[in-house]
């Protein structure tokens, strides 16, 4: 939500950017009251009273926002406050006098209510590890004893003189596996082995053991060989500083220092189980999320995946690449971001703005050369607009989509060189953009990936890139999941079409597209439907039938995988066309009635086929046994116990034996003894 009432207070930093007044009100609708020379000095007063009042109220300036709270804490005032940066990102410019729309635009922006992600909590208790091979390792053990709890692991250390005093516990061995997080890590070394105390000229060690195990709150990585850990400038309490770089190696002990207590950290990914398609009864299908996470955060968790959130360093790859939007990033969430860029765009459209550019940026690096550009540059073109978001690397196609259909002629992504290795996920929906972009007739090049970090090449690829036309700018609200703002986004963009077509052909991995299904040798068993994760495959519970509705399929496989015939085929492709939000028959028959009930049971053509490939097996060369398979289940057990014929039926039973019988049969036999002489005569 925005306040356009919200009062703003601006300055022109003692001349040093040109403000039109005038044309600032107009552009903000008469929400900027006087502008000030100084406001953080001499016009202080000014702020004083606006946060007296209590209202909420905007600050066009973001470099004394720690002044302007520590005034507000004198004064005992608690209204929210929201700074702006409009210096470095348009007033300090060549084009300073041009780029009032994008003033307005980012003041307007700045109104934009944004929803806060929840944190998870990791405990440290100092217990410290450094990993080195030399002497510098135990003197960094040394400089942080007194703070933290401290060992020293050596792998293959030199001659190495003892130190006179052994206040610290010293180790040999090599780190074969490591795990966890700031507080939680294990590791297991090869070739452990203790110090021995009466080492002399040089570090000698018990012999060495393998798989010994150990856990620690944190790690100094003094070794300067590969890192323990993927993505390891986002593993919280790993430290690899480059060893031959002192300061370097003095900045990660002082931070190590502080690292000791409770800590917060933001869950940055919000994980919907039930919009997951990564699996079904252990058929595996989209693996787009554990393809591109550089932290080794996502693992397979049967039919779904599961997210480590102390191990996600907050890149956003899996949010950009997910086709159902289960994986969706939380700081802030997908439709927070799509609102400001909504606002964004209208109030720079309002303000007279023309062929705006969306520069997607994090606060880090991005800021860091906006504000050199526009210190020691030309500063940013007019109508580029910096677009701050968490990382460059969490910007999907619904991110795309969505400032391409609200108005922006060009969308470019600035990245560090550092993050080379978090590009897959980015530059595949930069690729898929481009690609849907191109089909639909608007030109080429509407998205672009900057990874620079000099200042002077970026400016100048930003000034170089070209003036197009925008698609002219939907209004529509960025609302329901990520398949619902795509539709919304990618729809306005078909209907405002140079050349609108009704299908495109996508790259393989696109999470749009149709399936090719062989009817021929389709049965109807529909395994596919029950493994369907999005409900694209229907069935009918009346007969049989196999429907499939294409905008809801996400290509991600399991049917292919699921089909006992292999009859399946995937499709990538954008399909804009009514039929494609309904369901389309793809197989129904009519089903087969018993022939002693009439009671419809499976599919006419699946039984016809069994009847006509059993025919001529010797187990049914008896008309009786082939004439039970039309038959449904509950017909073919009757028939079975009919005419006294039970399958089942074995030899008849023995009669119990009793006393009686033995006492009987003796009786008997006497009976015919005494009636018969010895020599087998018959007495008389």
């Amino acid at each position: 939500m925005t306040d356009a009432q919200r009062r703003i207070l601006a300055c022109t930093c003692r001349g040093t950017m040109p403000l039109d007044g005038k044309a600032l009100n107009a552009a903000c609708g008469q929400a900027v009251g006087e502008l000030h020379e100084e406001l953080c000095r001499a016009g202080i007063d000014s702020f004083r009273r606006a946060a007296a009042q209590g209202h909420p109220f905007t600050v066009a300036c973001t470099q004394e926002a720690p002044l302007f709270t520590e005034v507000m804490e004198e004064d005992g005032s608690d209204a929210a406050v929201t700074y702006v940066n409009i210096r470095e990102q348009a007033g300090w410019a060549e084009q300073a006098r041009s780029t009032t729309p994008k003033m307005a635009a980012l003041l307007a922006e700045a109104m934009v209510e944004i929803e806060h992600a929840t944190s998870v909590t990791m405990k440290s208790e100092g217990v410290c590890l450094i990993y080195g091979h030399d002497e510098q390792a135990i003197e960094a053990a040394r400089q942080i004893a007194g703070r933290l709890d401290v060992t020293v692991l050596l792998t293959k250390p030199g001659d190495i003189i003892p130190p006179r005093l052994m206040d610290i516990p010293i180790f040999k061995g090599s780190i074969a596996r490591a795990a966890g997080h700031l507080g939680a890590f294990e590791i297991v070394v090869d070739d452990y082995a203790p110090l021995i105390p009466s080492s002399r000229a040089a570090l000698a060690f018990e012999a060495g053991k393998n798989g010994a195990s150990s856990r620690c709150d944190m790690i100094l990585d003094l070794t300067g060989g590969a890192p323990l850990f993927p993505s390891h400038e986002r593993r919280d309490g790993y430290f690899r500083p480059d060893p031959g770089n002192p300061a370097a190696v003095q900045k990660a002990l002082f931070d190590m220092t502080d690292l000791v207590g409770e800590f917060t950290k933001p869950r940055y990914v919000n994980f919907h189980a039930d919009l997951c398609a990564h699996g079904r009864n252990q058929k595996t299908g989209c693996t787009r999320c554990l393809d591109v996470c550089p932290a080794s955060a996502i693992s397979s968790a049967g039919d779904v995946v599961a997210i480590d959130p102390y191990l996600c360093g907050g890149c956003g790859t899996c949010h950009s690449v997910c086709p159902t939007g289960a994986a969706s990033y939380a700081m802030p969430p997908s439709a927070s971001l799509l609102a400001r860029l909504r606002t964004l765009l209208s109030a720079y459209r309002e303000a007279g703005g023309k062929k705006p550019v969306i520069l997607v940026h994090d606060e880090r690096h991005g800021a860091e050369m906006i504000s050199l550009m526009a210190r020691f540059g030309r500063g940013l073109p007019a109508n580029v607009i910096p677009f701050a978001v968490n990382e460059a690397t969490q910007t999907g196609l619904d991110l795309l989509s969505g400032a391409l259909a609200y108005g922006a002629s060009h969308v470019a992504i600035l990245v560090s060189p550092t993050k080379r290795g978090e590009l897959t996920g980015l530059a595949q929906q930069a690729g898929l953009a481009e690609t849907i972009m191109a089909g639909l007739g608007y030109d080429s090049g509407r998205v672009s990936v900057l990874v620079e970090e000099d200042p002077d090449a970026l400016e100048a690829q930003l000034f170089a890139l070209p003036g197009m036309e925008p698609a002219p700018a939907g209004d529509f609200l960025p609302m329901g999941g990520k398949r619902a703002v795509l539709s919304l986004a990618l729809t306005h963009l078909h209907d405002a079409a140079p050349a609108p077509v009704d299908t495109i052909q996508l790259p393989t991995g696109a999470p749009f597209g149709t399936l090719k299904v062989d009817t021929e040798g389709c049965t109807l068993c529909l395994s596919c439907v029950s493994a369907c994760p999005t409900g694209a495959l229907t069935d009918d519970p009346d007969r049989p039938f196999l429907g499939f509705q294409e905008d809801a399929c996400v290509q991600c496989g399991l049917c292919k995988a699921t089909c006992p015939e292999q009859v399946i085929a995937l499709e990538p492709r954008l399909n804009f066309t009514a039929e494609a939000r309904a369901v389309q028959p793809i197989k129904q028959e009519e089903p087969f009635e018993c022939v002693r009930c009439g009671k419809p049971f499976g599919t006419k053509g699946s039984v016809e086929r069994i009847v006509a490939k059993l025919q001529d097996h010797p187990m049914f060369s008896d008309p009786a046994a082939l004439e039970r398979i039309k038959m449904c289940e509950d017909c073919r057990v009757i028939v079975q116990f009919e005419n006294g014929n039970n399958p089942f039926a074995g030899k008849a039973r023995p009669l119990t034996r009793t006393t009686d019988d033995y006492l009987r049969e003796r009786e008997e036999g006497l009976a015919e003894g005494s009636l018969t002489g010895k020599d087998g005569s018959k007495k008389t």
